[in-house]
C-alpha cells in the first residue's frame, strides 16, 4: 500500500467546491509538487490531508489508516505529518528557540532539554542557530520562514506539507527559502509542496501534480508537464508560467508596470542572476529607447514583447513583434536593436517570419 492513498476526495462549503474528486496515490519518498491556478483546491488538498479541514466525502488512508472518520486520532497524525504554511504562524511572544521547543513538548512529551537540544540541531541545518534567541518580529519573512521549517523538521516527520512556503515573501528573501527546500528534497522525507515556483516545482519534484477545476487535471514527472503536457488546460497554464508577454500600445506605455511585470517573471523563474540583468536590461533598453518613442508618435502601432525562460536558468530568448511599424525592423528609433543598444548581451536569431525580431540573451 501508497503512504498516501486519496480517494474520491471532495470539499464543499455552502458558496463554492474546493475540491470536487480527487484521487490520487503517494509513495513513501515521493516529493510531489502540486501546480495549477489559483482556486482549484491546491491549499484545501493540503489541508485536508493533516485534517485542518474535514473533508465532506472520500477517504485518505495515511500509512493505512483512514484519517477521515470520526474516531481517526488525529494528534498522532499530527506527529507524523508537519505543515510549513504561508504566513510562518510564529508566536511573536517567543522566541525562535521557544517557537521550536514548544511542540515537541506539548505533542512529543519532550523534556526542555531534549527539544532544545533539537532545536538546536534543525536550527543549524536552516543556517539560523545565531538566531535561537531572537523573537520573529526580528526577522526577516525569510528568516520566519526558516523557523517554520525548522519547528516542523523537530517533529521527526514522516511528510511534511508546504503550502505556497515563498508567496509571502519579499522577493529578494524567496531563493534563500528554496534553497533549504532544495536540500530537504535530497533527504528523502516525503513532500508534498504548493507552489507557483516553477523551477523549484522541475528541479526537485519526482512527481507532478495539476491541478484545475477542483481535480487533478493531468499529472507527471517534471519532463512530462513542463515538456509535453498531453491536456489544453495543462498546455495553456504551462505556457503562461514559461513565457513571459507584455504588449506596449497606444493606451498602454507604462514602463513601470512592464518592467515590474518582467521582474516578477525573472523571480519566479528562479533566473540567474547575471540571465535577469541581461534580460531586464535588453527589454528596458529596447522599450525605452525605441518602442515607446514610437508608438507615441504612431498611436496605430503596437508591439508584443515575449521572453522564454530555458531549462537551465540561463538561456533565455526574446522575441518582439511589430504592427504598424514602417521603419525597417534593424533601424528602429534610437540604437540599433542588433547593435548597441543591447551592448554585446543578446545574439539576433534566424526568424522566417517577417514582423519578427528574435534574440538569445546571454546568462
Amino acid at each position: 500500500m501508497s503512504l498516501i492513498e486519496i480517494q474520491n476526495l471532495r470539499k464543499e462549503y455552502s458558496d463554492i467546491i474546493p475540491l470536487k474528486d480527487v484521487t490520487v496515490s503517494i509513495e513513501k519518498g515521493e516529493v510531489i509538487s502540486i501546480i495549477g491556478p489559483s482556486g482549484t483546491g491546491k491549499s484545501t488538498l493540503l489541508r485536508c490531508l493533516n485534517r485542518l479541514e474535514t473533508p465532506t466525502s472520500g477517504s485518505i488512508v495515511i500509512d493505512g489508516i483512514d484519517v477521515c472518520k470520526k474516531d481517526a486520532d488525529l494528534p498522532t497524525l499530527r506527529k507524523k505529518m508537519g505543515m510549513v504554511f504561508q504566513s510562518f504562524n510564529l508566536f511573536a511572544h517567543k522566541t525562535v528557540i521557544e517557537n521550536i521547543m514548544m511542540p515537541q513538548q506539548d505533542l512529543l512529551g519532550k523534556s526542555a532539554k531534549e527539544s532544545y537540544n533539537e532545536a538546536m540541531i534543525v536550527l543549524s541545518k536552516v543556517g539560523l542557530e545565531g538566531k535561537a534567541r531572537s523573537y520573529p518580529d526580528e526577522l526577516s519573512g525569510g528568516q520566519k520562514q526558516r523557523v517554520a521549517i525548522a519547528r516542523a523538521l523537530a517533529m521527526h516527520p514522516d511528510i511534511l506539507l508546504f503550502d505556497e512556503p515563498t508567496s509571502a515573501l519579499d522577493p529578494t528573501m524567496v531563493s534563500e527559502v528554496l534553497a533549504v527546500i532544495r536540500s530537504l528534497a535530497k533527504t528523502g522525507l516525503t513532500m508534498l509542496i504548493v507552489t507557483h515556483e516553477m523551477r523549484l516545482a522541475k528541479d526537485v519534484s519526482s512527481r507532478i501534480l495539476f491541478m484545475n477545476e477542483g481535480m487533478i487535471y493531468e499529472e507527471g514527472t517534471p519532463e512530462q508537464i513542463f515538456g509535453d503536457p498531453q491536456k489544453e488546460a495543462t498546455r495553456n497554464f504551462i505556457f503562461r508560467i514559461l513565457d513571459w508577454n507584455y504588449r506596449l500600445n497606444a493606451e498602454s506605455t507604462d514602463i513601470y508596470g512592464l518592467m515590474g511585470s518582467l521582474e516578477e517573471f525573472c523571480m519566479r523563474q528562479m533566473l540567474g542572476k547575471k540571465a535577469s540583468r541581461n534580460c531586464q536590461l535588453a527589454v528596458e533598453e529596447l522599450s525605452v529607447n525605441s518602442l515607446i518613442p514610437y508608438i507615441k508618435d504612431h498611436p496605430e502601432s503596437s508591439a508584443d514583447l515575449f521572453v522564454s525562460a530555458g531549462e537551465n536558468g540561463t538561456n533565455m530568448e526574446l522575441a518582439l513583434k511589430l504592427k504598424g511599424f514602417d521603419k525597417d525592423l534593424d533601424s528602429l528609433p534610437g540604437d540599433e536593436i542588433a547593435g548597441a543598444i543591447f551592448n554585446g548581451i543578446t545574439t539576433r536569431l534566424d526568424t522566417e517570419k517577417t514582423d519578427e525580431l528574435r534574440f538569445g540573451i546571454k546568462g
